[in-house]
């Protein structure tokens, strides 16, 4: 695409894929039009400090905002928050407003992210229960975390957790339910999983496993639990965080190939020529996993939605970086890079018993992943020998005489 063209680019979705799109087709000189539609009432932002900073009232929601005002006007984009998409018209190139409104455009990226996954038990939709996702669901949450109270969670992923830990610290009394058998089950290797649970009950938080939810019972001002083994919590609010489901509907009604996800390339590119695609609705390869993934992470938000843009301009680039995704709760800070297929053996660098320490996860003498837990540095030398892919002796990287840099 040649950037002088009037031909607008019209982008839906303003979160941290959206905004970073439209700042990325600011940056490489594109002038004309760029239509951002976001259903939310508030400007590009991301969402990782929801669950942990303004949710403790530590941050404000402002401080979520990608751009500061006065830089994101420089942009000098046709923003309108609150716009929901109806449909896609892609023979005329157009798209079409709830409001009924018909917006052309030359080129479309379509940043529609992921909704909370709903509970599926009778009494779910009692106003007790809360779901995660928004700067609303935040600040509602939040004037519901008052110390002594007793905070329910459904579900023991990141955001239960982050919930929970964010929940204790304001002096909660906090149980979480996770239906499968271990914690963060989908995202994590078993010795991590059994971490975090040990992290979270010596904070005092009930962790019960290998049991679901089978309803949702109000009266008065309490609320209770009902697990699929008879056992009954009774509490004073509920907080689901069962996982997110990606929003393709706009792109399937429209006829783009969708499995979980928006299919695209490593470029961004859907089926449609003038459709690209970022974030977490976009199922992507990546060279680097040797597969296809649909990942739910901030660095992949921006920078995957960083190459949909510059692909819409007509720039020759691709995709291709390691998964990173990380995790605050109470003093730990965990990151993990890699995204195996299946977790090999691990080793062990650091002392776990010290709080600081990481898990590389070696297979065919290569290095596939990394977890490291309070351990920054070690995650920063890991980058460099995962993108090498450089073969590796496990008893270098326990070793502490030795400098994983010089690895």
């Amino acid at each position: 695409m040649n950037n002088a063209t009037p031909e607008p680019i019209v982008i839906v979705g303003a979160g941290q894929a959206g905004g970073w799109a439209a700042k990325t087709l600011r940056s490489e000189r594109f002038a004309g039009r760029i239509v951002l539609l976001g259903d939310e009432a508030h400007p590009p932002h991301e969402r990782p400090p929801l669950s942990k900073a303004v949710l403790a009232g530590e941050a404000a929601p402002e401080a979520t905002h990608l751009f500061k005002p006065e830089d994101f006007a420089k942009l000098d984009l046709d923003c309108r928050p609150g716009a929901r998409v109806a449909a896609i018209d892609r023979a005329a190139r157009t798209i079409t407003l709830q409001t009924g409104e018909a917006i052309a455009y030359g080129r479309l990226i379509l940043c529609t992210g992921s909704r909370a996954r709903t509970l599926g038990v009778p009494g779910a939709d009692a106003p007790g229960v809360r779901y995660l996702r928004t700067i609303d669901d935040a600040l509602a949450l939040q004037a519901q975390l008052v110390a002594g109270r007793h905070l329910i969670v459904i579900g023991g992923g990141w955001i239960g957790l982050e919930v929970a830990a964010t929940a204790r610290k304001r002096g909660l009394d906090v149980t979480v339910i996770e239906a499968l058998d271990r914690l963060c089950a989908r995202a994590l290797p078993v010795e991590v999983s059994e971490h975090l649970l040990a992290l979270h009950m010596r904070h005092g938080v009930t962790v019960r496993r290998g049991v679901g939810v089978s309803a949702i019972e109000t009266s008065g001002s309490g609320i209770t639990v009902v697990l699929a083994d008879g056992h009954r919590i009774a509490g004073d609010q509920v907080v689901v965080g069962v996982g997110v489901v990606p929003n393709t509907e706009l792109a399937a009604a429209a006829g783009l190939a969708v499995d979980n996800g928006i299919v695209v390339d490593d470029a961004g590119r859907t089926t449609d020529p003038a459709i690209f695609a970022a974030g977490d609705c976009t199922n992507l390869p990546l060279a680097c996993l040797d597969r296809r993934v649909r990942l739910e992470s901030w660095a992949n938000a921006q920078n995957q939605a960083i190459v949909a843009a510059k692909t819409a301009l007509g720039q020759d680039v691709r995709y291709d970086e390691l998964p990173w995704f990380w995790s605050d709760q109470y003093d730990m800070n965990l990151q993990m890079l890699g995204y195996p297929a299946h977790w090999p053996e691990s080793v062990v660098r650091g002392d776990p018993a010290s709080g600081s320490f990481s898990r590389f996860y070696l297979e065919d003498g290569h290095l596939s992943a990394i977890v490291s837990i309070n351990a920054p540095r070690d995650l920063r030398a890991a980058r460099k020998l995962l993108q090498a892919r450089k073969p590796v002796r496990p008893e270098d990287l326990v070793n502490p005489a030795i400098q994983l840099q010089r690895l």
